[in-house]
């Protein structure tokens, strides 16, 4: 979907980097751990997904981008995926959560500055980490809604990663609400929510 609007040109923000990544897991976690013992089987918002399968998800992909950091691919994405055993109680998917942002992590700092690995094109390692803090916020919320809690996203968290990842994000709201509008999942005022939406992490060619 697009927009008519124009921006004025973003304020400069800091690059995602392993720090954020570990931020988001800790903001996860702590409001997700306390509902570990609730029904995961319900929809997590307004999603397919139940909220266990959400939060499987979320350690899947954060595993995949610390797979990519870690062999650099330059044409694909690694052909591997994370099983989460099924009957597991959510509690240990939130340990598997929390292993896999730990092995991202790693693979952040690890990286060289300029290190590039396939995701729709060349990504760099701030561009991975955005994704990462991104798919555990937007996860997490969705979580959440299934589970009847209310939290949105830390404004600090979502700036990094609209501007990464949605260079033509609207200006002058909450970034959280922005990361949500950018994503389908919540309104902005003067502009039709989103049925479709996409990021870009990687790098102009």
């Amino acid at each position: 979907m697009t927009h008519d609007h124009q921006h004025a040109p973003h304020p400069p923000v800091a690059p995602a980097t392993a720090a954020h990544v570990q931020a988001a897991l800790e903001e996860s976690l702590r409001v997700l751990r306390p509902w570990a013992d609730g029904d995961w089987t319900v929809a997590a918002g307004s999603l397919e997904w139940s909220c266990w399968e959400t939060a499987a998800h979320i350690a899947h992909d954060l595993t995949a981008y610390a797979g990519q950091l870690a062999a650099c691919p330059d044409d694909r994405c690694l052909p591997f995926d994370l099983v989460v055993r099924p009957g597991t109680a959510p509690k240990d998917v939130l340990r598997v959560v929390e292993a896999a942002a730990g092995m991202l992590c790693s693979a952040l700092c690890a990286a060289a500055p300029g290190a590039r690995a396939f995701h729709w094109g060349p990504c760099d390692p701030p561009g991975f980490a955005a994704m990462g803090v991104a798919e555990t916020l937007l996860h997490t919320y969705d979580i959440t809604r299934g589970l009847g809690v209310a939290w949105t996203p830390s404004p600090g968290l979502s700036e990094t990663v609209v501007r990464r990842l949605f260079p033509d994000a609207p200006d002058g709201a909450d970034p959280s609400a922005v990361l949500l509008w950018c994503t389908g999942r919540g309104e902005l005022p003067g502009l039709a929510r989103r049925s479709a939406w996409r990021w870009t992490a990687a790098l102009p060619g």
